[in-house]
């Protein structure tokens, strides 16, 4: 688009130092306003935008409390707080574990969940207007996620272990690797972290408490019993 843009008079420099026009430009994607210095300046004017705000959602598995576990909140920052906003959940456990107060967005867990049984859970958003149900967000998709508590104890991946040791074995002879693994989530705080111990069979042998390697402690192990 060309516009052309005319002189109706003389103009001096000192009376006026800068002149300004304003133009105005629409397409079929939408209209935004510019405008246009003789100079060849540009000022963009954009419309505030709205959107949905929140954090990422956690919850806490195996709740035992009276009252359901709340998870978050949503909101529209087209929500002026007058009860107009309808929020609406749907998808996994929309309904039966998750429940959302459609005024204020609040979102609560209303069963005890386990972790190791799921992890997380996909759920959609919807912010409409209470009086026309027209859309006032795009449904929007988010995760809750279940956070780990320490509630699984390490477990050996073989077992029971049976080593014969030769006699005479030097110290730091490598007996047997051993291995254990935890279901709680390795990313949450130290609660699938395995160290590994003896409990008996000291002080003949050791293990590497981090991984799991036994070894002979002291030097030239004797058969203590006969034949």
């Amino acid at each position: 688009m060309r516009g052309e843009l005319k002189r109706h008079e003389i103009l001096k420099r000192h009376e006026f130092r800068r002149c300004y026009g304003t133009a105005q430009h629409s397409s079929i994607k939408g209209t935004r306003n510019q405008t246009k210095h003789i100079e060849g300046e540009t000022e963009v004017h954009h419309r505030p935008k709205r959107g949905w705000v929140w954090n990422q959602f956690f919850v806490l598995e195996e709740h035992m409390g009276p009252d359901p576990q709340y998870v978050g909140k949503l909101h529209s920052n087209s929500d002026k707080g007058d009860g107009s906003v309808k929020y609406i959940l749907t998808g996994e456990g929309a309904g039966t574990i998750f429940i959302i107060d459609d005024t204020t967005g609040d979102i609560h867990s209303t069963k005890s969940l386990d972790r190791e049984q799921k992890t997380h859970y996909v759920l959609h958003a919807q912010a409409i207007d209470r009086r026309t149900n027209k859309p006032l967000e795009p449904e929007s998709e988010f995760i809750i996620k279940v956070q780990d508590i320490n509630d699984n104890a390490p477990k050996f991946t073989d077992g029971p272990y049976i080593v014969t040791v030769p006699e005479m074995s030097d110290m730091g002879t490598s007996v047997l690797q051993v291995t254990a693994t935890d279901a709680d989530d390795p990313t949450y705080g130290n609660s699938a972290r395995v160290v590994y111990s003896i409990l008996q069979g000291q002080p003949y042998f050791s293990v590497d408490p981090k991984t799991g390697k036994n070894s002979i402690e002291f030097l030239n192990c004797n058969r203590v019993y006969g034949d």
